[in-house]
């Protein structure tokens, strides 16, 4: 009996420690409140700077586009304020590039489910493998929100708001490439992004 109790204390405080050390590195601003220096910026003017945000926003084509920093990282923690302003929210951050090798961590209404999978990861061809928890309780609709998302090694973490919701290991993920943010096609809508920060791991 001693001996198991020993064992949980390990795996509880342990696993915490081990958390704790992966959190342990310097974050650095990608966003700089006034211009987008350390990103590439996407033909059609629908991504621009006022007030401190960052404002995406479809142009009257409904044309989409993602905003990728310049840098490409590994192991990585990206954290960012977001509030949705109109329309049908469809956006998200890619993590590490965007081919079925990477998951897109979702903000807003999925296209193909049609309905709020914020803090799940999205897929190309196996759409979205598992559910982030407590969306419901936890998201903001009129207000600004903060989503955390790491990256170790094929292990993705998600927290909402101060709360882990989601964890998924992907097979065969890409390890390398940069973070982007989505304005997705064919929609009318307008999402704002700031304090974007990022630390390697």
């Amino acid at each position: 009996m001693k001996y198991y109790a020993i064992l949980l204390l390990f795996l509880t405080f342990g696993n915490s420690g081990m958390a704790q050390d992966l959190e342990k590195t310097s974050m650095y601003s990608v966003f700089n409140g006034k211009t987008l220096e350390s990103w590439k910026i996407p033909d059609g003017g629908e991504w621009s700077v006022k007030n401190g945000k960052i404002i995406a926003k479809n142009n009257p084509e409904k044309k989409g586009s993602i905003l990728w920093t310049d840098e490409s990282y590994d192991d990585f923690v990206v954290q960012l304020d977001f509030k949705m302003i109109s329309g049908n929210i469809d956006s998200g951050i890619f993590m590490r590039g965007e081919d079925k090798q990477n998951p897109q961590i979702q903000i807003g209404i999925s296209g193909s489910l049609k309905r709020d999978m914020t803090g799940s990861p999205y897929v190309p061809g196996a759409s979205y493998p598992v559910e982030a928890k407590n969306i419901n309780k936890l998201l903001r609709l009129k207000g600004w929100n903060t989503i955390k998302a790491r990256a170790v090694n094929n292990k993705y973490t998600v927290w909402l708001n101060g709360e882990e919701v989601m964890n998924y290991t992907m097979d065969n993920a890409n390890l390398h490439g940069p973070v982007g943010l989505q304005l997705h096609p064919g929609r009318e809508m307008e999402i704002h992004f700031r304090k974007i920060v990022l630390g390697k791991l």
